[in-house]
C-alpha cells in the first residue's frame, strides 16, 4: 500500500514539474508583429488635426483624438478634453482611423472639378 502511494506521489511531482509554462517566445513574436501592424497602420494616417482615431489598448482602455507625433516606439494621441497621451505601438489592440484616403481625396477632387466644369460651361452644353 505504501508503495502504491509513493509511486502515485511521485507520477504526481513529476506531471507538475512537466507542467509548467512553456516558453512565451510565440506570443512575443505575435506581439511584435502586432505592434509592427499597428505603426504602419498609424503612419499611413498621417498627424495632425485631420488624423482622427479611435485607439483600444490592450488593457480596455480607449483613447480618441487625433495622432500628434509618430515616433518609432510610439505615438501620440492629442485628446481634446484630457490632454496628450504617448501610447507604445505595443499596447495597441485595436486603432480605427476616420480620414479618407488618398484614392477618397482624388476621387472628390475630381467629382468637384467636373461639377465646376458644367457650370462654366453650362450655356454651351444647353445650345446643343
Amino acid at each position: 500500500m505504501n508503495k502504491a502511494i509513493a509511486i502515485l506521489l511521485s507520477a504526481a511531482l513529476i506531471s507538475l514539474v512537466a507542467a509548467l509554462p512553456a516558453n512565451a517566445s510565440p506570443r512575443s513574436e505575435n506581439d511584435e508583429q502586432s505592434a509592427a501592424r499597428i505603426k504602419t497602420e498609424i503612419a499611413k494616417l498621417g498627424t495632425g488635426p485631420g488624423a482622427y482615431v479611435e485607439v483600444k489598448l490592450r488593457d480596455g482602455t480607449r483613447l480618441k483624438g487625433y495622432i500628434d507625433s509618430s515616433e518609432d516606439n510610439a505615438f501620440t494621441v492629442m485628446d481634446v478634453k484630457a490632454g496628450a497621451k504617448a501610447v507604445p505601438y505595443g499596447q495597441v489592440k485595436n486603432v480605427k482611423g476616420n480620414n479618407l484616403s488618398t484614392g477618397a481625396k482624388v476621387a472628390i477632387g475630381v467629382g468637384i472639378g467636373l461639377v465646376v466644369l458644367i457650370l462654366i460651361f453650362k450655356d454651351h452644353i444647353d445650345a446643343y
